[in-house]
């Protein structure tokens, strides 16, 4: 409606320099003129979608469009040649010696009327092409990227679902640990392992919590496996309050700390030091879990490390390049987990 509104502007301004005639008439001529286009370009528009001239090449699209703002430019033509604004193209009065004026001056002025109208429709039909393939592959990408959405949501599920299982198990073990030699030790480890089993089925309907969240979970947890290894568990924590509101993915940090006491802590006759730290550092929330560890480790059995290739997964999964997971075992007796993700999502 604009760009045809602007051409019938053109055409009056036309008008007023060339033709000596009522302006009343002139302006309900141009009028009828731009109707007339806007109605002929509105049924192109469904034509073009209808034979799907956007999927097609060049060299097969460039004569259907020539032909069809030809024919176009043929019924608008027509039209105007009824009018009194048609003799508004007529070149015989222009000034001056310009190689195109005098070409066009051997035009007929029917057919110089045809020339005029089927350039317009060509370059709203180029327009229209262009302004749609740039739309069909901003929805493409769209598409592709909702479905590789849908994909990482659907993998992030499965691999929660290889988490929670494995963490249940041994807090169950923990539990029936106690149930003979320490009843009331037992009680309280029932009463965190409800508060664990609700948190583990909350953790399917949300990816994303706050670090003081997760924290809470973790402590239930260490209160379980305090239990059973006594004084071979030391804990230490390093949490400052800024990084409490940081929201890292559901099940994360717990996932680290069970695996730095089972294949750490859990193989040490006399045990160790597990140490927890989370500090924000420029945009990022920086976490370590370091734990005390075999200097010779036993040979890796199948289904080892799960925990931890799921947990780097989903922060790949979640955040791309923004977050890593590192595992250092560098030194022979201490493992260091290291955990960079954003502080804000």
């Amino acid at each position: 409606m604009i760009g045809w509104g602007i051409y019938g502007l053109s055409l009056f301004y036309n008008v007023l320099l060339t033709l000596r005639i009522p302006l009343g008439p002139a302006v309900l001529e141009i009028a009828i003129l731009i109707a007339t286009a806007i109605a002929l370009t509105h049924g192109l528009r469904d034509f073009i979608r209808r034979r799907s001239w956007g999927k097609l090449s060049i060299p097969a699209l460039l004569p259907r469009v020539l032909a069809t703002c030809a024919a176009l430019g043929m019924v608008q033509s027509a039209l105007m040649h009824f009018m009194s604004i048609a003799p508004m193209w007529q070149l015989e009065d222009l000034a001056g010696s310009d190689p195109i004026v005098d070409l066009l001056r051997r035009f007929d002025p029917v057919v110089l009327r045809i020339l005029n109208w089927s350039v317009t429709f060509l370059f709203w039909t180029a327009m229209y092409l262009g302004i749609s393939s740039l739309r069909d592959r901003a929805l493409a990408e769209l598409r592709q990227s909702e479905l590789i959405r849908a994909l990482q949501l659907s993998e992030l599920r499965l691999l929660k679902a290889q988490l929670n299982p494995h963490y249940l198990f041994n807090s169950l073990n923990s539990v029936r640990a106690l149930i003979a030699d320490d009843p009331p030790g037992a009680q309280a480890a029932v009463t965190r392992l409800a508060r664990t089993l609700r948190y583990t089925l909350t953790s399917s309907q949300e990816e994303l919590v706050t670090l003081e969240r997760e924290l809470e979970i973790v402590e239930d947890y260490l209160a379980l496996e305090a239990l059973r290894f006594g004084d071979r568990l030391r804990i230490e924590r390093e949490i400052d309050s800024d990084a409490l509101g940081v929201r890292i993915p559901v099940m994360l940090l717990q996932t680290v700390v069970e695996n730095a006491i089972k294949h750490g802590i859990a193989e040490l006759p006399g045990g160790g030091v597990l140490k927890v730290q989370a500090a924000i550092h420029g945009d990022g929330l920086h976490i370590d879990v370091q734990n005390s560890r075999p200097k010779v480790s036993k040979k890796p059995s199948n289904g080892e490390g799960v925990g931890l290739h799921n947990a780097a997964e989903r922060l790949r999964l979640l955040f791309g390049t923004r977050a890593s997971f590192e595992l250092d075992l560098s030194r022979a007796d201490l493992a260091t987990a290291h955990i960079c993700l954003p502080s804000k999502t």
